[in-house]
């Protein structure tokens, strides 16, 4: 037993088979489902996280039939082709010593789709499309062929299969009033609504036997108006349990829930309080979930009595050896996933392949390899931000010879303003895995050292690799120069004293980042400590007992310390550039602390008095002229590449490449600057 994770580590008696330990990787839609051809990507995709030493993990959502697909030709389980190409999954998750289950997912009235169904003819708020209601008899069909997807993953070879009863899909549609009208025997009372995923989970194991694993993803917390109430979830639960159930994981929120889940701001650990809850409820395992990304986290958690079983679904795509590394006590050499939602979820709702802001590789095994270099290289890599640290790491690791150079005391570059914003505390975490990686690979680190070309061509690099980032953009604003005006730099990183009043310029990522540094009172929020799960809930509106329909409470006031205006030129939705499952959580932060958004600014000139702006309408005619009685004037105006020093390179014909911001300054992209290095050093 390992002494430092004995609870996390442990093996779990399922009775017909055992668990090698009590971690779950939960299902996440890559968009490697979608497409018969990419089988094999997908096979070597769970391949390795086998091989990192999950104890069970669960694919993406696979519809039962057409009407219950995602989108036009997303991945379904519905005949015995589709299910032979997956014994190629399954065959390789097996002989890497690992076990997978197939999710079933029917979308209902969330497929963005023109064939979805539901309980009732409802529009869903992320879909364009509105579902038909079922008949009674098309309510069967939909069971049957939930029954026939989970024989067919049985002939694929999956050990099991996991019911999707959460998150607002179809069968979570059936349990609540909010979309369930029928007055039939599958809706009105909550027995008649929660017949369909008690029938479901009954055929299915009258189907498959006593020898299959069948997980249910219970919606314990819908956080939505006309959700379920505490009693009847412990009700279903317990009908899911003699049902036939294995196991019982947790799931939490809709899709169109007012309250954030998984995003980075959501305390660690922060929803695992509800599986506690229900915990003793049922006699079979019980498996918790959500913003669980460390094994000291799924550790406290287990050792609390709160679960059976932790879910980490995006901290596996993070780093692929999670579990191996904590039983070799290697727990500061995981690659932490910091909940940003950037290159996983936000790539998923844009129907594109999904991978990971800090492991450019997740989805992309078969193409992104890391072999040992033919011949090693002295390289050069100057800058240690993020496209940097990316670069330095991936080349030492198939053995060239690394210097990295970097001006300022420290590793991290934007990261080191990035993780000092409120809710963004896990930047801490990357800096970390990419300092030990560092001291492990034996790149040679000089901090505190500017170098210029005259140097790089004497020491006889084989290679640099610039990536020196951006410079802050001073936009051309009458009185630019007044004492009023600060830069995001002076904020973040040299703490200059800001009043009570500041106007933000600039609605980008940095400006919404500087707006939430500067609405939050430090001295009861100290920086770099996330806020307690009793706060978020308050915050966001969250019943700490579980209690109520959705589990909602009212949202309590948050004071800001400071009155701040957030501005941009641009006429379109404020912070629009932001990302797509994260960014609507950014600006209700703002709105919640009584930021004020304005849109068309045309910013005048700067003086005394304030910030004098014009107020344009979409076509760019005046509509309003205001001032803005400042004590501070803060520029977020974007950035300009630092990459002076390339040129200078390029000029003297050494072979040089150009990465992150020093390429591209638009928007500061982490995850295009980390796989930008990855792929420069991966083909040295």
């Amino acid at each position: 037993m390992n002494a430092t994770y004995p609870n996390l580590l442990k093996p779990l008696d399922l009775g017909f088979t055992e668990l090698k330990n009590r971690v779950l990787m939960g299902s996440m839609h890559t968009g490697l489902e979608d497409r018969f051809w990419n089988i094999h990507k997908f096979a070597r995709y769970f391949a390795e996280r086998a091989e990192g030493g999950v104890g069970l993990m669960v694919t993406g959502g696979y519809s039962p039939n057409l009407a219950g697909q995602l989108a036009p030709l997303a991945s379904t389980m519905n005949n015995r082709a589709t299910a032979l190409l997956h014994r190629h999954v399954t065959g390789a998750v097996h002989e890497a010593g690992g076990k997978i289950c197939l999710q079933l997912l029917h979308a209902g009235r969330y497929g963005y789709q023109p064939l979805i169904v539901s309980a009732s003819a409802t529009k869903s708020p992320i879909s364009p499309f509105k579902a038909r209601a079922l008949s009674s008899k098309g309510v069967e069909r939909q069971i049957d062929d939930f029954v026939s997807a989970a024989k067919l993953a049985r002939f694929a070879g999956y050990d099991g299969v996991e019911v999707m009863g959460s998150e607002g899909y179809f069968i979570n549609q059936f349990l609540c009033e909010r979309t369930n009208k029928r007055t039939d025997k599958w809706g009105g009372s909550y027995e008649n609504r929660m017949r369909l995923p008690v029938e479901i989970v009954r055929r299915i194991r009258e189907a498959v036997g006593p020898e299959f694993i069948i997980i249910y993803r219970l919606s314990m917390l819908d956080l939505v108006e006309g959700g379920q109430t505490w009693d009847q979830i412990v009700t279903l639960g317990k009908a899911i349990e003699q049902a036939g159930a294995t196991i019982i994981n947790t799931g939490i929120g809709w899709h169109e829930a007012r309250v954030p889940t998984i995003v980075t701001s959501v305390p660690r650990g922060g929803f695992a309080d509800v599986t506690a809850k229900f915990y003793g409820e049922v006699e079979i395992p019980l498996c918790t979930t959500n913003r669980i990304n460390t094994p000291e986290k799924g550790e406290e958690i287990l050792a609390a009595g709160k679960a059976d079983m932790v879910s980490m679904a995006r901290p596996l795509l993070a780093d692929s050896e999670f579990v191996r590394k904590a039983e070799q006590n290697r727990a500061d050499e995981i690659n932490t996933c910091i909940a940003c939602n950037q290159a996983c979820l936000d790539h998923a709702f844009q129907a594109k392949r999904a991978s990971c802001l800090v492991n450019p590789r997740a989805c992309h095994e078969t193409e992104l390899v890391l072999t040992v270099a033919p011949v090693a290289r002295r390289v050069a890599v100057v800058g240690a931000g993020p496209a940097g640290l990316a670069a330095a790491t991936t080349a030492a690791k198939r053995g060239h010879k690394v210097t990295l150079f970097e001006a300022d005391d420290q590793i991290g570059g934007q990261f080191n303003y990035a993780k000092r914003i409120p809710g963004k505390e896990e930047f801490y975490e990357t800096l970390r895995y990419f300092k030990r990686q560092i001291e492990l690979l034996g790149v040679d680190l000089q901090l505190n050292t500017r170098v210029d070309s005259n140097r790089l061509a004497s020491d006889g690099f084989d290679d640099v690799i610039i990536a020196t980032g951006v410079k802050p953009r001073t936009p051309a604003i009458e009185g630019i120069d007044h004492p009023k005006v600060l830069g995001y730099l002076d904020v973040l990183r040299h703490n200059k004293p800001v009043g009570k009043s500041v106007a933000v310029i600039g609605a980008g990522g940095i400006g919404f980042d500087v707006s939430e540094f500067l609405t939050h009172d430090f001295e009861q929020h100290p920086e770099g400590e996330q806020v307690s799960v009793q706060a978020w809930q308050a915050e966001w509106g969250v019943n700490p007992d579980y209690e109520g329909p959705g589990g909602l409470a009212e949202r309590q006031p948050t004071a800001s310390p400071r009155k701040i205006y957030l501005m941009q030129r641009k006429t379109g939705k404020v912070g629009a550039g932001l990302g797509k499952t994260s960014g609507w959580v950014h600006r209700n932060s703002l709105k919640h602390r009584d930021v004020e958004m304005l849109r068309g600014c045309r910013y005048d000139r700067i003086d005394d008095d304030g910030l004098h702006i014009t107020i344009t309408d979409k076509d760019g005619k005046a509509a309003e002229t205001r001032v803005l009685d400042v004590d501070h004037v803060v520029l977020c105006a974007g950035q300009e590449p630092f990459r002076e020093l390339y040129d200078q390179i390029v000029d003297s014909g050494a072979r040089a490449h150009l990465i992150g911001g020093a390429d591209v300054a638009e928007e500061l992209d982490a995850k295009r600057a980390i796989r930008q290095g990855t792929e420069v050093a991966a083909k040295l």
